[in-house]
């Protein structure tokens, strides 16, 4: 989990926490959460497993939803 602190931290020295924390609060945001399997995410997270985070990744960018946020993602990380 320190890396996800050390991203938390960047982003908010980078001032782009705000316009992260707005496109995950998004329309396309909540329906992309309420799709996920937030145990399944964590469990990944938890135990380190870069494969099955690549799956649910997958399966986001499969949704029309978490294209849209990649692409913001993307241009807010420029």
């Amino acid at each position: 989990m320190k890396n996800f602190a050390d991203m938390e931290r960047q982003l908010r020295e980078s001032g782009k926490e705000d316009k992260v924390r707005a496109i995950a609060e998004s329309r396309d945001g909540q329906k992309l959460m309420e799709r996920l399997d937030a145990d399944r995410v964590e469990r990944a997270v938890q135990q380190g497993d870069s494969e099955a985070l690549r799956g649910i990744l997958a399966e986001v960018l499969r949704t029309s939803e978490g294209r849209r946020i990649a692409k913001q993602l993307e241009e807010t990380m420029k």
